[in-house]
């Protein structure tokens, strides 16, 4: 077994959900069963997903949930985009979210890509 605390793609995950959680913060009322729900799941599943994978015996499970973080990050970052788009979001909040949420793809994606070679 894998220790996730030692992945940068892990903590940078970890960053991602508190961003969320503080962004989702500030959302209507209205939104609080809709997209600050969805959002809040999203990145959760981020995070969960990586801790899920590192615990797994084989190279093709710790992908396989690899993968399905790196497929909630995306869909985390629409949903980012939908917020801001809607007004739910300041530029500033965005901007930050937006940033750690590239790094994260980059780091995922880098270590998804390091698996698939072996």
């Amino acid at each position: 077994m894998r220790d996730h605390t030692k992945l940068r793609a892990f903590e940078l995950a970890d960053e991602v959900v508190m961003l969320t959680y503080r962004i989702t913060r500030q959302f209507p009322k209205e939104e609080v069963y809709g997209l600050t729900a969805q959002m809040r799941r999203a990145s959760i599943s981020v995070a969960s997903n990586i801790v899920e994978g590192c615990a797994r015996e084989s190279q093709s499970e710790y992908l396989r949930f690899l993968e399905i973080a790196f497929g909630s990050l995306r869909e985390l970052h629409y949903q980012l985009t939908l917020a801001r788009r809607l007004g739910y979001c300041d530029e500033d909040n965005y901007s930050e979210c937006d940033v750690k949420m590239i790094e994260t793809e980059k780091v995922l994606g880098s270590l998804i890509r390091s698996l698939r070679k072996h």
